[in-house]
């Protein structure tokens, strides 16, 4: 028997693929690992179209020339941090920021325009088979090309898309479209008695030599019954509307700018979803839900605690149990939700040719005027809404996932340039109860000295032996600095940490100064390969204690060593896509670095890794040739190690330091390309000035500006921004970088290390009354507020609009992850754990 007893103008065409090309899960990323690589590390045969430098341009507020000069750059497999310090000429100082929006808009722009060129040619050769009218396809081209990201481009295709026969399909072939004409054109007739005239018996001239396949292609299109002819009918007219793009596109913008999302609580999950309460009845419209919240709905939608629903108004409310005044709102409620959804009907009636006049009938089908009105209210609440909603529902997914991913990366950015404490010896404790309190002292490089554990807690109270301990210690390794995670017992090891320095300030010796340390990532650093290959004579329990301290001496060069999603400083991290999620982190962290600059002989692997251009490989080998022959004295070194070549060099150079080596350039960030005009500009400041090196810094005698009196313009060796970009042309941004690194070389961009003071009568949650002024830090910014550790193992939220009492439209502005401020606690809810804190300070009451 044949799989498709249908005639050869419906069957699916078994040398068609099913689709185009696959879509991905974000929606708007590259279809491929290998395309993403291609376009995202700039690989050399892609060349930039105009209209996506236009489009980028018109994006992002910046002039094509700027992206055109980036774009060509990133293509010819440059980083962003190379560009974004020495390409300033090019791109006229964009920054990395800047670059790294444009490298990723770019990849999704390339990944949009291919999969809308592969659908345009999927649809174009359905056209020719005479499957799409020529009208069609040119609205449905209109619409792709408007089409903004990958998911709407698959969901303009999607009706399309299907390779199954459908019961549109078999109607028509059935001849019932001259059905849906007749109806049109006879409103008022009776719908069954014009339907009858296209029963067929299938009993006309019947060829008993007549083929098993054709008979049963015969069979499927029959029509038995004046029913099955208006189902058919029926089918039609809503693949019509399904299938119109014009309708589609009017109706979604609608549904966008007036729907509305809202949640309700599956009945029996109150109690164990009782943390999602807030959406057990919640509604929000579609044009202006917060992105967090997106991300909230869905969790909770996730967890199976409640379902969500887009819809054109909020729903109606049951009547019955509503008196007086709320049954009146209710009722007012329940009318507007008519009017706007008769508003989206009437949209879908017009389309279809069918007068919306027939929406106010309140006849049953009988008559061709109640049959069209059920078509049209079927074809909306059945077919058109569910597939709009859910289109709507994955555009504010992937909004709110951006939005996240972007400010986990920010809150990354403030945590990894957070101010370094410096090459001090220091006490790392990682506070515990039953399993003690781990130490580690280290030396300045963060090399450990001693290790141990203490038990002063409950359930051993060893309180006097673990000070001993811990101060003989302090004594013997001459501690400056105490670092406590901030984690199970951070209150109580603080008192500890208190007790000690005043013991010590009793004997006489020097105390150190504490500081609570966050954490996060410390447990999984230590059970780490990694911590294992580093520490191999300590147990993984210690090792959390040595990364404690060695985060407050370098958090950049600490924190690089533990996967950026374990930091701990986004919001609902683990709500969007792991892959963009990792990649934008990476990128962050390869900012961070390169801003920073690396000590060539004392960075880690894991910190070298993350210098442009460089990479784990390569950076292992600069660590192991490093190791065989001593210290780099100097950066041209770096291209004596296997299979580091110049392309490398070029890419690395400027953000690798050697302090003390043969070149005192080589403490700067001045590129080597750059170094005949350092080195002429520094003759100059000799002549001029009488400036030497001293200490690794150019300087004079008598302490003033060593370029005094030395115009960076004289320096300008070309004031076209767009000449030989890629040979480092010396243009005002690289003169006045240069000028900036010989007054300071090598400055760390970090400032100054400052940390807050918790109040020692505030150790609980239990402590917390509102109405307290307390000091913090910053913990996490969001798009909501910030969230604040006051030392009690709970964060407090300052919500947005206790930032200022001004208009503020993002937190990021106020307050930056590390920051140190001053709150005023609001509320405190003992049953869900929260502290409502202010930074208006002064209470206005």
């Amino acid at each position: 028997m044949s799989e498709h007893p249908l005639p050869s103008s419906i069957r699916p065409r078994a040398d068609r693929a099913a689709d185009p090309a696959p879509s991905s899960a974000a929606g708007n990323e590259p279809s491929s690992a290998a395309h993403r690589e291609k376009h995202e590390t700039g690989g050399k045969t892609e060349q930039p179209a105009e209209h996506l430098i236009n489009a980028l341009a018109v994006e992002t507020g910046i002039a094509p020339h700027r992206i055109r000069a980036a774009v060509a750059l990133l293509d010819a497999d440059n980083s962003v941090p190379f560009i974004a310090r020495y390409r300033k000429e090019a791109t006229g100082a964009l920054t990395d920021t800047q670059l790294r929006t444009i490298q990723s808009r770019l990849g999704q722009l390339r990944a949009l325009e291919e999969r809308r060129n592969r659908v345009l040619e999927a649809l174009t050769e359905r056209a020719d088979e005479g499957l799409i009218d020529p009208l069609t396809l040119l609205q449905l081209r209109s619409s792709l090309m408007n089409a903004a990201t990958i998911a709407d481009v698959n969901a303009i295709y999607a009706p399309y898309r299907s390779e199954r026969v459908t019961r549109a399909q078999m109607a028509r072939a059935a001849g019932l479209d001259s059905l849906v004409e007749d109806l049109l054109e006879v409103p008022l007739a009776e719908a069954h008695a014009i339907a009858a005239a296209y029963i067929t018996d299938g009993t006309e001239d019947e060829d008993e030599d007549e083929s098993i396949e054709v008979a049963e292609a015969d069979e499927a299109l029959q029509i038995h019954s004046a029913e099955e002819a208006l189902d058919g009918a029926r089918a039609i007219l809503i693949d019509r509307a399904l299938t119109d793009p014009v309708l589609s596109e009017k109706l979604l913008k609608r549904l966008r700018d007036g729907g509305v999302i809202e949640s309700r609580v599956i009945a029996g999950h109150e109690s164990d979803g009782a943390k999602f309460s807030d959406y057990f009845a919640f509604s929000d419209r579609i044009r202006s839900i917060p992105p967090h919240r997106v991300l909230a709905l869905h969790r909770a939608k996730d967890a199976g605690v409640v379902r969500l629903k887009v819809d054109v108004a909020p729903a109606p409310v049951a009547l019955s149990p509503l008196r007086g005044a709320a049954r009146a709102e209710a009722e007012a409620a329940a009318e507007n939700y008519e009017n706007v959804r008769s508003a989206y009907e009437r949209e879908v009636a017009a389309a279809l040719r069918i007068p919306v006049q027939v929406l106010n009938t309140v006849d049953d089908e009988d008559r061709v005027l109640g049959w069209l009105a059920a078509t049209v209210r079927t074809a909306w609440r059945s077919h058109l809404r569910p597939r709009l909603a859910e289109r709507i529902r994955h555009q504010l997914l992937d909004a709110a996932a951006q939005h996240a991913t972007e400010v986990f990366a920010s809150n990354l950015r403030d945590i990894l340039l957070a101010a370094p404490a410096g090459h001090k010896t220091t006490l790392g404790l990682d506070p515990g109860l039953r399993h003690g309190v781990k130490y580690a002292v280290v030396d300045g490089t963060g090399e450990p000295l001693r290790v141990g554990t203490v038990y002063p807690h409950a359930p051993r109270n060893q309180w006097a032996e673990a000070l001993r301990e811990l101060s003989a210690a302090c004594r013997e390794h001459g501690v400056e600095l105490i670092a406590i995670g901030n984690g199970t017992a951070s209150r109580e090891t603080d008192k500890l940490a208190s007790e000690l320095i005043r013991s010590l300030r009793e004997e006489g010796v020097e105390a150190p100064q504490k500081v609570t340390v966050s954490e996060a990532g410390a447990s999984v650093y230590s059970a780490s390969a990694l911590a294992a290959a580093e520490l191999p004579d300590y147990d993984v329990t210690v090792r959390g204690a040595v990364s404690i301290a060695r985060r407050l001496q370098d958090p950049l060069a600490e924190l690089v060593k533990i996967d950026p999603q374990s930091i701990g400083v986004g919001q609902y991290q683990h709500d969007v896509p792991p892959a963009a999620l990792r990649r934008a982190l990476n990128d962050t962290v390869e900012d961070c670095v390169n801003a920073v600059g690396v000590n060539l002989n004392s960075a880690s692997v894991q910190l070298l890794a993350h210098v442009a251009g460089v990479g784990t490989a390569t950076a292992e080998r600069i660590v192991a040739y490093r190791t065989e022959h001593g210290p780099f004295a100097n950066r041209q070194q770096l291209l004596n190690v296997p299979r580091l070549g110049a392309k490398i060099f070029r890419q690395a150079a400027g953000f690798i330091r050697i302090r003390g080596g043969e070149e005192p350039l080589d403490a700067s960030a001045v590129h080597p390309e750059a170094y005949p005009l350092a080195r002429r500009i520094i003759a100059d400041a000799q002549a001029r000035n009488g400036a030497h090196w001293v200490a690794g810094a150019l300087g004079t005698s008598d302490g003033t500006d060593p370029l005094a009196g030395l115009n960076p313009a004289d320096y300008v060796q070309d004031s076209d921004t767009q000449a030989s970009a890629d040979e480092g042309t010396a243009g005002v941004y690289t003169v006045e970088d240069i000028f900036a690194e010989l007054r300071r070389p090598g400055l760390d961009p970090r400032g100054s290390f400052r940390t807050a003071r918790f109040s020692e009568s505030v150790s609980h949650f239990e402590d917390v009354r509102p109405g307290m002024v307390l000091e913090g830090t910053v913990s996490n910014v969001a798009a909501f507020g910030a969230f604040v550790d006051i030392g009690v193992h709970q964060d407090g939220l300052v919500h947005i609009s206790q930032m200022s009492r001004g208009y503020v439209a993002n937190p990021h502005d106020i307050v930056r992850s590390g920051d140190i401020v001053q709150v005023r606690v609001v509320e405190v809810d003992p049953a869900r754990r929260r502290i409502s804190l202010s930074l208006l300070v002064e209470d206005e009451n």
